[in-house]
């Protein structure tokens, strides 16, 4: 993928906040719970969050009473996520790409991300967050598979649906127990954090017909499709998921957190 692509991309979510708020499923409160026993956060502490989007995640951190500053680079999802946020008062959202964004002079406790480092440049993204944080912050990293569920024959028809209108797209695959997330080796081979944890958490998820393709509109690689491509796509998911599945169509979400604490200095 060029960076044009990825940019294209990354832009992509900027389409449609409302849908994209309505209809992702959000993350089990325990995430958040173990995000901050593994990064030692408490009320007051400083977090800085890359990609908030609509605000999920940022509203389960500002309930904990964190300060947040939240960069994101879509504009019409940052007024979307700054509506929702409005009664919180100590948190704030920036638009800005975060290669681009200026750091502030004074270190996060917490570097956060829920499911938008992996579009950050490769580059840049962990000594980046690295140098956002103070000595001893924790950079924690929210990891998404989703993994569709169902017979053997209706995953393959799904898949062929794919293959038919949408064959950049490969089909998800389940991380293994005990398999750690995929931003493991890229922080722990930076040399600049020394503790790196991670946890697992796996759930299921059930949409009608019109829920699934309400959803399938949040991905970029959809949003991106040619008029006739996105036609032909939703068109051949939702006869296979009325025909098939009687109007249901269920998944997997396995969410990854890692956390890994920055070094200290002359450590």
């Amino acid at each position: 993928m060029t960076p044009n692509d990825s940019m294209k991309l990354r832009r992509s979510f900027n389409s449609a906040p409302e849908r994209y708020d309505r209809v992702r499923p959000g993350y089990p409160s325990e995430v958040f719970d173990d995000l901050a026993a593994l990064a030692e956060l408490e009320a007051g502490s400083r977090v800085l969050e890359i990609g908030c989007g609509t605000g999920q995640a940022t509203v389960a951190l500002t309930e904990r009473g964190y300060h947040v500053i939240a960069v994101e680079l879509g504009s019409e999802l940052a007024a979307f996520a700054r509506r929702r946020l409005a009664a919180y008062p100590d948190v704030e959202v920036i638009v800005s790409s975060f290669e681009d964004w200026p750091l502030p002079a004074q270190g996060f406790d917490a570097v956060v991300s829920a499911t938008a480092f992996h579009w950050i440049d490769p580059a840049v993204r962990v000594h980046k967050a690295a140098q956002s944080l103070r000595p001893g912050g924790s950079l924690a990293i929210i990891e998404t598979r989703r993994i569709p569920i169902g017979s053997e024959q209706f995953l393959s028809n799904l898949w062929r649906c794919h293959e038919r209108w949408d064959p950049t797209t490969k089909p998800a695959r389940k991380p293994a127990t005990g398999e750690p997330p995929e931003s493991w080796i890229e922080v722990a081979r930076s040399g600049l954090f020394d503790r790196v944890t991670s946890r697992r958490y796996e759930w299921e998820q059930e949409y009608t017909t019109n829920q699934f393709l309400d959803l399938l509109m949040t991905f970029s690689s959809v949003l991106v499709l040619d008029p006739t491509q996105q036609a032909g796509l939703l068109r051949c998911l939702g006869e296979l998921i009325d025909d098939e599945g009687r109007g249901r169509r269920g998944e997997s979400i396995v969410n990854q957190l890692l956390v890994a604490r920055r070094a200290s200095l002359g450590a």
